[in-house]
């Protein structure tokens, strides 16, 4: 195996005084890693998911927020900090306030100065930078159960289905199932609330496919991976493992959110999908994984909270679980820092060495790149690697970095199993 991991440039090594750093609760989004941690819970003085949904539904206790408007004026504070300096509201001098850009209504300025030295950056961003606020906000449907909307059947194998494009050609009109959304009251109570004027109706279709997208693009991937993988449900069952699982996938969790792959696999022998993570969030999904499949032609949902490689050595050694086919993971951001790098070794080792099909998504060509860097270093064997066709289309905020250009969910991926072929691994052994 490789004796080191390749160093990473500077600027993706987030420093402990960063405004958003580890130590506040996100993860490296210093480093082109975007999407909130708990951090976002903690503001609301929540634990988890299970306490949000008791708060949305008035039958919590205790929650320090008193209504929705309190809650999204709660939600935006984090995201409040001097795009020009940093500056955090608790930092700033006694009677001054961070204002909002009034065009994307976004981005925070402590004084005229900063806005206008920032400028020159935030101009070329401001205007994608207000579909993220609006975004950010109508995301909130998606635990109110308003979002997603249903979908359709196939009309095409999952061979012809080979982009957005192609399935959306499967789903004929959306607008009328985006308009019962629209029009429902949890979206008038989401504008009534969120302390800011309510975009038109074209911009809200828009804002909720997006949303969709979003949902939709970690199903459609896994399928993807199953087909790049050249597995068949209709043969036999197939078990994927989903590793690094956060609360990003399971806040909110249904049993359903993988159905999509009974469109995209009609009549297959069974497809079991069990997320494994040590930030899985509580929910319908926590329950154990299938030792052997239930019935055809359903997709079976579990979680299992640990670091892969516990899950591994506590439950599938033991034979309490099936040995997954797949393993897919979804911005694992290994590349950020060293520590991220060591908390993946043993699992990225595992995968190598038990020669599991793997396959991992990236925000970003730049993550792609990084992360490539590592896996070589590693002496995985790399099938594949390239921009994912079924990319969420809701762009995502770098956190810490407003005026970055937002990225993508799932936008690139690699493949890999196992471990190089000797006569590579001589060669880089001979190049080192």
């Amino acid at each position: 195996m490789a004796s080191q991991i390749p160093a990473l440039p500077q600027s993706y090594a987030p420093g402990t005084d960063s405004v958003f750093s580890d130590q506040s609760g996100f993860y490296s989004l210093d480093s082109n890693v975007p999407g909130l941690s708990k951090v976002i819970l903690n503001k609301l003085n929540l634990k988890d998911y299970r306490e949000y949904r008791a708060a949305l539904e008035g039958k919590a206790r205790g929650i320090s927020f008193r209504n929705y408007k309190e809650m999204f004026q709660r939600m935006e504070e984090t995201f409040k900090f001097c795009a020009g300096c940093n500056k955090l509201p608790e930092h700033l001098a006694e009677g001054q306030a961070l204002k909002r850009c009034v065009k994307c209504l976004n981005v925070y300025y402590c004084t005229k100065d900063c806005q206008r030295k920032d400028w020159a950056q935030h101009k070329k961003v401001c205007k994608i930078l207000r579909v993220v606020a609006i975004d950010r906000l109508v995301e909130w449907l998606m635990f109110t159960g308003d979002l997603p909307i249903p979908t359709e059947k196939w009309s095409k194998s999952a061979g012809e289905v080979k982009n957005w494009d192609d399935w959306l050609s499967m789903q004929g009109d959306l607008t009328p199932r985006l308009n019962t959304v629209l029009s429902g009251a949890n979206m008038a109570a989401l504008w009534k609330n969120a302390s800011r004027p309510r975009p038109d109706d074209a911009e809200l279709r828009q804002s909720l496919w997006r949303i969709q997208s979003e949902f939709l693009s970690r199903v459609l991937t896994v399928g993807l991976a199953v087909q790049h993988f050249k597995l068949d449900p209709h043969a036999k069952p197939v078990t994927v493992h989903l590793v690094g699982t956060s609360h990003n996938e399971t806040m909110g969790a249904r049993l359903t959110d993988f159905d999509e792959l009974n469109h995209m696999f009609p009549g297959h022998q069974g497809i079991e999908v069990v997320m494994v993570g040590p930030e899985v969030v509580d929910g319908p999904i926590m329950r154990p994984p299938l030792r052997a499949f239930g019935p055809k032609q359903r997709v079976y949902i579990s979680a299992y909270k640990a670091l892969y490689h516990q899950f591994w050595e506590d439950v599938v050694d033991k034979q309490e679980a099936a040995k997954p086919d797949l393993v897919v993971g979804f911005h694992p951001g290994f590349h950020a820092n060293q520590g991220l790098v060591e908390g993946w070794l043993p699992t990225l080792l595992l995968l190598r060495d038990y020669n599991i099909p793997s396959f991992f998504t990236m925000f970003s060509e730049m993550e792609l790149k990084y992360s490539l860097e590592i896996l070589l270093e590693l002496e995985m064997h790399i099938r594949d690697s390239g921009p994912n066709p079924f990319t969420s289309q809701k762009p995502e905020q770098v956190q810490a970095c407003p005026n970055k250009p937002p990225v993508y969910c799932n936008s690139h991926y690699v493949s890999f199993q196992g471990l190089l072929p000797q006569e590579d691994l001589e060669g880089r052994r001979a190049d080192a």
